[in-house]
């Protein structure tokens, strides 16, 4: 049992050591990244294949494994206040006037919002056009086991609260507590914060230009400084992916995998219509979409493998400015909002489909016009404050289904096939963030054109 042990634990260190050599060859991260992917995917079925699924030795092993994947969520879930609230902040205060605030805050969140409600609708369509139904679901131990986890850690704080009370949650009356992620709603509170700091920043740059140059110059060096630690972390990803990877792979129940794979198939469909929708918006706008996501492909490549919507917040600006021709003011406040805000898969499409699902259990007819505009209003409206990483979904789900009515049971449920679908979903977020922002600049007449019809596309940072 212990050679096993071993022999896994220098396997996968030699094939962490084997992707680390991949950044000598001049590999942009995305790549490595899908390459990390696919070699964790293709380890995972390995071991499944050999120790089975509820074998000691594999267990023990993906235990040491989750020291890298685990280790790398932990560091993503580390940069997700000081990320948000010093994009958010250098945002807003490079703005010539608050005007411009409000005019950038109501277009770029009226979009984001509408695209959810779209994704909401979409995602009661794709259940009724497949029958889904949670009927006939089994609720197995480890969904036992989730759903324990997932009432003690969110329906705790999140089971009492109306919808009302929900946003009014959303303002930081302790600012310092939420940036240490105190709260359910913490992100989007700091959301608040640094745009309230950012306004205060322009007010004093007309007041008192002297003190305001000093205040922007710090906020630049703490923009700058944040920048720096999130790029640290971002070149990790292709091992905590790997590791992430295998631990699906090694873990999944095939059986479990195929019982569900009609709500996979109808998942990706509606993420594609999605897909499709912001292409159109995007039409309409005077963007032509085709050249929008050859453009922005890197940064949906690298949001797909890292299942992180905040993560993906530097490669979204970099992106939108100097792919897409979008101001920094515009890029910095929609791809901050946008990992907050009306994340389309994941607080948009996936908590419709979940409550479309149940609704036939209670007694609902899935079809009933009024349910399904009342379903499709509150999924837009909890979509506000969703986290940006790992969980986000699971949180809008929460707020969803109890406010519809409906049990939470079929979030645990689910667990066996999240990973699956979380990939497309945190893409269709970054995404929606990145539609946002150009139609924003679109209206605002603010994109330079030159640079989105370029050839010569500036190598990405982290790309």
């Amino acid at each position: 049992m212990l050679i096993g042990f071993i022999a896994n634990l220098v396997i996968f260190i030699l094939l962490l050591i084997a992707l680390a050599r991949t950044a000598r060859t001049g590999w942009s991260l995305s790549r490595r990244v899908l390459i990390g992917l696919v070699i964790g995917v293709i380890f995972g079925i390995i071991l499944q294949s050999i120790y089975g699924l509820n074998n000691a030795q594999l267990k023990k092993s993906i235990e040491w494994f989750n020291i890298v994947g685990n280790g790398y969520v932990l560091l993503l879930q580390m940069i997700v206040m000081p990320l948000v609230f010093a994009s958010i902040l250098s945002a807003v205060a490079r703005l010539h006037s608050a005007s411009s605030l409000g005019k950038i805050s109501t277009i770029t969140i009226g979009i984001l919002l509408f695209t959810t409600l779209i994704a909401a609708f979409v995602g009661v369509m794709m259940v009724n056009l497949f029958g889904l139904s949670a009927e006939g679901l089994v609720q197995g131990s480890a969904e036992s086991a989730r759903l324990s986890a997932i009432e003690t850690n969110y329906m705790s704080k999140v089971a009492d609260m109306s919808v009302p009370q929900l946003v009014l949650s959303f303002i930081p009356k302790n600012p310092f507590a939420d940036l240490t992620g105190a709260n359910p709603t913490s992100i989007i509170s700091v959301v608040i914060f640094a745009a309230f700091l950012g306004a205060a920043a322009i007010r004093l740059m007309k007041d008192n230009p002297e003190k305001g140059k000093g205040v922007i110059s710090a906020i630049d060096t703490l923009q700058a400084w944040v920048m720096k630690l999130v790029r640290l972390v971002i070149l990790l990803t292709p091992y905590g992916v790997l590791a992430l990877m295998t631990k699906v792979a090694a873990t999944s129940n095939a059986e479990d995998i195929l019982k569900l794979l009609a709500f996979i198939v109808a998942s990706y469909l509606g993420l594609a219509i999605m897909f499709c929708v912001h292409g159109l918006l995007l039409g309409l706008s005077g963007i032509n979409p085709l050249r929008f996501f050859s453009k922005v492909m890197p940064v949906l490549t690298f949001a797909f493998t890292s299942r992180s919507s905040a993560a993906s917040i530097p490669l979204n600006i970099e992106a939108l400015t100097e792919r897409i021709g979008v101001p920094q003011s515009i890029a910095g406040f929609a791809a901050s909002f946008g990992a907050t805000i009306g994340q389309n898969g994941c607080a948009g499409l996936y908590p419709a489909m979940l409550a479309t699902m149940v609704a036939p259990t209670v007694g609902i007819n899935p079809l009933d016009p009024v349910w399904i505009a009342t379903l499709v209003g509150i999924v837009t409206l909890s979509s506000i404050g969703v986290a940006g990483v790992g969980g986000g979904a699971t949180f809008a789900a929460l707020i969803v289904l109890p406010t519809m009515g409906l049990p939470v049971t079929l979030v645990a449920l689910l667990i066996s096939i999240e990973p699956l679908i979380d990939m497309g979903r945190t893409a269709l977020n970054v995404n929606g963030a990145m539609t946002a922002a150009t139609i924003t600049s679109q209206i605002l007449h603010e994109t330079d054109k030159s640079v989105f019809e370029s050839d010569n596309d500036k190598e990405l940072t982290n790309s």
